[in-house]
């Protein structure tokens, strides 16, 4: 008879000895401690700045690094719940499955975006690959589920290149699938008409740059917005142009969009396959793109997936539920 496996223990001490810095760490009644317990599966003592960590020894591991980084964070800021769950998905992303892309994403150096906000890097190996392609790529596609980060990064990216003159203006685009595309009845100019659509696409643009410096770089023309259907015919240079919920796009439409890439200019095409809104007759845009343009050089794909969300927990949750359920459904169809 085997004899059962011993959980392994880790001692930690954090220096300095500071106790504010401690209760920044540990959280409101250490719920910090108790999300990382949770998420982890491993059981953390503590007193003072001496933890002890007890359970599997790679868990035990991941929780070492994770109250390292959450300790050097709370130094200079307040740790909130979203900065453990980003530390956590971090660490969950390194040495499990990640489809061959682990060592990808570690190849060179990491991209680190600084702005004048702050400094955005990528959470994970497939948001650093994200980052580093967008880089060295003229034409990338990000796709995933909700709350991986493919929009607010390509916009980060976007604002990076126009802050160092790689690019002369950022174009926004976005199909109108919800008002069929005929947007002419709706009031105002053409950024008013397509501007609800685009809300992602600015809420990100205003947090890097301001309300007002937006407004005038839009005033300018440097930031354009334009529904997807208004391309045709156009040529793009020295642009960085984004294509946002490009799941909604018909075949015709990607081939348009894709076309309209002139000299010096970079684009990013994001999309969540179990999110569209096409009529059921009509095929994806993003999903026949994903087949003709794979291996095709000059041309990546990062596929994110539900491991990589980086909003609330339960959001990665509601993606893994979703997920069961459709693959259930299918089963049964069969």
């Amino acid at each position: 008879m085997s004899k059962p496996v011993q959980p392994a223990k880790l001692d930690l001490v954090l220096e300095p000895d500071d106790a504010q810095r401690l209760v920044n760490l540990c959280g409101p009644f250490d719920a910090h401690l108790r999300q990382i317990e949770l998420r982890l599966g491993i059981e953390i003592r503590n007193r003072g700045n001496r933890f002890q960590l007890v359970g599997a020894r790679k868990d035990v591991g991941r929780g070492e690094a994770v109250l390292q980084e959450l300790f050097n964070l709370a130094a200079d800021d307040t740790v909130t719940t979203e900065n453990v769950h980003l530390a956590l998905a971090e660490q969950l992303g390194d040495g499990d499955d990640n489809n061959g892309n682990d060592d990808d994403a570690r190849v060179g150096d990491e991209v680190v975006i600084r702005g004048k906000r702050g400094v955005i890097r990528g959470r994970g190996a497939q948001q650093k690959q994200y980052l580093k392609s967008i880089v060295t790529h003229d034409l990338n596609f990000g796709i995933g589920p909700a709350g991986t980060g493919k929009t607010y990064l390509a916009v980060a990216s976007a604002v990076h290149a126009l802050e160092r003159d790689r690019v002369r203006r950022i174009v926004l685009v976005r199909p109108a699938v919800e008002a069929g595309e005929k947007l002419g009845f709706l009031p105002g100019d053409m950024a008013e008409k397509i501007n609800p659509y685009l809300r992602p696409l600015y809420d990100a643009l205003y947090e890097m740059l301001g309300f007002e410096r937006v407004a005038r770089l839009t005033e300018k023309n440097v930031i354009e917005v334009a529904p997807l259907a208004f391309m045709r015919g156009r040529t793009l240079n020295e642009s960085f142009i984004i294509l946002d919920e490009a799941q909604n796009s018909t075949v015709e439409q990607m081939k348009m969009f894709l076309t309209r890439i002139g000299f010096g200019s970079v684009a990013v095409v994001t999309g969540d396959m179990t999110q569209t809104d096409l009529p059921r007759h009509l095929m994806s845009g993003l999903r026949h793109a994903q087949t003709v343009l794979a291996g095709v050089p000059g041309i990546s794909f990062t596929q994110f997936r539900k491991e990589d969300v980086v909003r609330h927990p339960l959001v990665q949750a509601i993606v893994s539920a979703y997920e069961q359920h459709e693959l259930g459904a299918d089963g049964a169809a069969s």
